[in-house]
């Protein structure tokens, strides 16, 4: 937990332009999803305090951010955790999110805005290099950021912020996969990337529909 206390780029909390509150809360939604803190994990406001150098004020308000975002729950009794699924949950979110980014994909296709099409291509090509290399350390922010470019070209607001909710939502409920499966996953990316280029919108949103089912294999469910 100590790597909590600081920001990225090595910036104590409350350097930057953003609030307290909103540094305190980006930083907590990171160790979620980076599963520094796991599905079930009691959030102790007295312990992150301390941890971060703030009063418990922006961490109380941080996690009820967080839970309005689905994923931390807050019990009067029992305070606060990391939220928690069954596996009937995450099914019906994984599900979801499928169909939602194979019709993305299908927009991205459309649209194939050039410049934003680059910087996907960027990402794929450090993606597959990473998991080459088995350097999986990286692999999961050059994911969130191929699947946040793919979010902006399909240049629809209202399902970019409803991709980005059951991203992280979604992103709890998965360990770090074997190299293998690292490796297919990339191939999946740059097989979406391949329909979206030739303007194949049917091709590009099976493709990213099956890649996100792929990922719902051999999930932890809790309970």
């Amino acid at each position: 937990m100590a790597e909590l206390t600081r920001a990225r780029g090595g910036r104590r909390l409350g350097e930057a332009h953003l609030s307290l509150q909103e540094r305190v809360k980006a930083r907590l939604r990171q160790a979620i999803l980076a599963r520094e803190l796991k599905c079930g994990d009691h959030i102790v406001e007295e312990r992150l305090a301390a941890g971060f150098g703030v009063s418990r004020n922006p961490v109380r308000e941080a996690i009820r951010a967080l839970a309005a975002e689905g994923l931390v729950e807050i019990s009067a009794r029992r305070g606060a955790f990391v939220a928690r699924f069954t596996e009937a949950e995450a099914r019906e979110m994984i599900e979801v999110r499928a169909l939602l980014e194979g019709h993305n994909a299908r927009l991205v296709a459309r649209h194939k805005d050039a410049r934003t099409l680059k910087r996907i291509a960027s990402v794929l090509e450090k993606g597959l290099a990473a998991a080459a290399a088995e350097r999986f350390d990286q692999l999961p922010a050059l994911n969130e950021q191929f699947h946040r470019e793919l979010a902006e070209a399909g240049q629809n607001r209202l399902l970019g912020e409803l991709l980005k909710r059951l991203r992280e939502q979604t992103a709890m409920l998965f360990a770090p996969g074997e190299p293998e499966r690292q490796a297919r996953f990339w191939n999946e990316h740059a097989g979406i990337l391949r329909a979206i280029l030739e303007g194949d919108e049917d091709e590009a949103a099976a493709r990213a529909t099956r890649h996100v089912m792929h990922a719902r294999v051999g999930f932890p469910a809790s309970s």
